[in-house]
Parts: C-alpha cells; sequence; structure tokens
C-alpha cells in the first residue's frame, strides 16, 4: 500500500499528464452538448434537446471508445516510464525492494487515476443528459450503471495495457506514438479488412466494444467483429496477461 500511495503520488504531481488527460476525457463531453444546446435554442424545430437517452448514447462513446481511451493511455504510460524517465529506478533498486514489486505496484496506481479521470467525464456526461432532456426521455438506473462499468472497463484496460508496453519500451514518447497509432489507425483499418476473418476477434478493440451496453458498429449491439462472450472474455484476458508479464520482465531485467 505504501508503494501503490507513491506511485499515485508519482502521477498526480504529473500536473500536465493530468491536466492533459482531463482536457481530452471532460472537454469533448463539454463541446458536445455545448454544441448541441446551441442548435436547440437557436432552431428548436430542427435540433432536438442536447440530453435523453440517445445523446447519451453517443457521448458515452466520445468518452469510452475514442477520447477517453487516450486519456487512459496517457496516464499509462507516465505510470510505466515515470521512474525510468525521471532518472530515479537505480534508487528504487538500491533499496532492496522487489523489482517485480515496483512494477506491480504501477498497475493500480495507474488505475486509480485513470477512473478518477474517468469518472469525473462520466458525471459531466450524466449532468448533460439530465439537465438537456427537455422532454426526452432519460437513461434509467441500469443503464447508467452499465454505462459507466464500461467506460471504466474500456478505459482501464487500455490503461494496463500502456502500464505494460511502456515499462517493456521505457520510452514515453515511443509508447505514446506506438499505442497511440495502434488504437485510432492501425486496429480501425484492421478491422475493416474483411479477408482477415476469424483472425479480427483477436483485437483488443473488438473485445472491449463486445461489452457496450450501446450500439457500436455494423455487427450488431457491440463490436463491428461478432465475438461470443467467452471470446471477448479471453482476448480481454489474452492482451492483459502479455503486456504485464512483458513489462514485469523488462523491469526486473533492465539495467538499475
Amino acid at each position: 500500500m505504501q508503494m501503490f500511495g507513491a506511485d499515485f503520488l508519482k502521477l498526480r504531481k504529473k500536473r500536465g499528464t493530468l491536466i492533459w488527460a482531463l482536457v481530452l476525457a471532460v472537454a469533448p463531453v463539454l463541446i458536445y452538448f455545448l454544441v448541441a444546446a446551441i442548435q436547440h435554442s437557436s432552431n428548436p424545430h430542427r435540433y432536438g434537446p442536447a440530453g435523453g437517452t440517445s445523446n447519451f448514447a453517443d457521448g458515452m462513446r466520445v468518452i469510452a471508445l475514442f477520447f477517453g481511451p487516450l486519456a487512459a493511455l496517457l496516464i499509462g504510460v507516465e505510470a510505466g516510464t515515470g521512474d525510468a524517465s525521471a532518472g530515479v529506478f537505480r534508487d528504487l533498486v538500491v533499496t532492496g525492494r522487489s523489482r517485480a514489486a515496483l512494477f506491480a505496484s504501477r498497475v493500480p496506481a495507474a488505475l486509480a487515476m485513470c477512473f478518477a479521470v474517468m469518472g469525473t467525464a462520466y458525471v459531466v456526461l450524466l449532468l448533460g443528459t439530465f439537465v438537456f432532456a427537455g422532454n426526452l426521455a432519460t437513461p434509467d438506473g441500469a443503464l447508467i450503471l452499465n454505462g459507466l462499468g464500461f467506460t471504466l472497463l474500456s478505459t482501464g484496460v487500455l490503461c494496463v495495457v500502456a502500464v505494460g508496453f511502456a515499462s517493456l519500451t521505457t520510452s514515453k514518447p515511443a509508447s505514446i506514438i506506438a499505442l497511440i497509432a495502434w488504437q485510432i489507425v492501425a486496429s480501425p483499418l484492421l478491422v475493416s479488412i474483411g479477408s482477415l476473418g476469424s483472425a479480427r476477434e483477436g483485437l483488443l478493440s473488438q473485445a472491449i466494444a463486445h461489452f457496450s451496453p450501446v450500439h457500436t458498429g455494423n455487427g450488431g449491439h457491440g463490436a463491428t467483429v461478432t465475438l461470443s462472450q467467452g471470446m471477448a472474455l479471453l482476448v480481454l484476458a489474452a492482451w492483459l496477461a502479455v503486456f504485464l508479464a512483458l513489462g514485469a520482465w523488462r523491469t526486473t531485467r533492465m539495467d538499475a
């Protein structure tokens, strides 16, 4: 717990990373409701109220599948490379702490920070959904809880993967560029290639989207590529296990 507290404090003191994570997670939701509210007030016959269930679904996709994951990646990379980039890894090793423990404490610290940021964004989403609902139906309790769970799942998984990958590379710029390029460019491109067939089921983005409580793709309620519940869980577990193992391996063997 002391090591977790220390790692969480390190992340909290990285104000640049924290500010940009909040901007990526919260600003798009604010802009979405602001634009929708302005459109409704200027032409209510053409544009409906900015809140309600349908707009909640759109806003949840914004924070859970588009901008929220970027914030999660920033936090995960910062947690994974923080000690190495600050030049304090050697100081931590010579204290006698287990290298495996040094890596392990980064994961819950990164998740705690990620969940705090995404929780803030989700509160803003709920406020906009209900305040600007007008005469539209609003989400029920089950959809709100499912939406929160999916938001934390989608960003939390990517945050943990980022911790492992960044610990492996020990390079903050390289980790950020590689992870964002994969998430934004490579993964959607691979999904669109139908000739890959069932191989696309191994993509992390599709396993995550499977659990969405709102429609996110062309293949049904969840992902563009339809997966079974068991397959989606297996893909998530495999990605987490591989990158956590790689991050732990690198941390236990890197030069102090």
